[in-house]
């Protein structure tokens, strides 16, 4: 008979902490930390965060790419919106410091990315002009 080798979804995820709240196993922990009364935003993060992750990225469709630029996109829209109210309602504007990338950065990075492209390329004549038929048939299919 075959032996079963099944282990527990704790020791999967790390520890039984973290498995407790992603399981929601001991969800009233999540409540327990707050006086009575007081709603924090932790106390509907707990439950509500993960739900709404799940939701976005395995029935809605969402993937973190668009994710990530959508809230970005709103991050410029706010931002946008916060300089035109602040002009017409005489407040001041959010002290954000000048965006610019200096020289010695454009030409650290050229020169790093000069070394992948000629990497690319001398495996790309290896396998072209190299007459190593079977790597290129690999590469070809992949």
């Amino acid at each position: 008979m075959r032996e079963s080798r099944r282990f527990s979804v704790h020791l999967a995820l790390g520890s039984v902490a973290v498995a407790d709240v992603l399981l929601w196993e001991k969800w009233w922990e999540c409540f327990s930390a707050q006086p009575p009364n007081v709603i924090v935003p932790s106390t509907w993060m707990c439950p509500g965060g993960p739900t709404a992750l799940w939701f976005l990225f395995e029935r809605a469709g969402y993937n973190l790419v668009t994710f990530i630029s959508n809230v970005l996109l709103l991050l410029v829209a706010i931002l946008f919106f916060w300089a035109k109210s602040a002009s017409l309602l005489n407040r001041p504007l959010l002290p954000l410091r000048n965006l610019e990338v200096s020289e010695e950065i454009i030409i650290k990075a050229a020169d790093e990315m000069r070394v992948w492209v000629n990497y690319a390329l001398s495996i790309a004549r290896d396998i072209a002009i190299g007459g190593n038929l079977r790597l290129f048939i690999q590469v070809r299919y992949m």
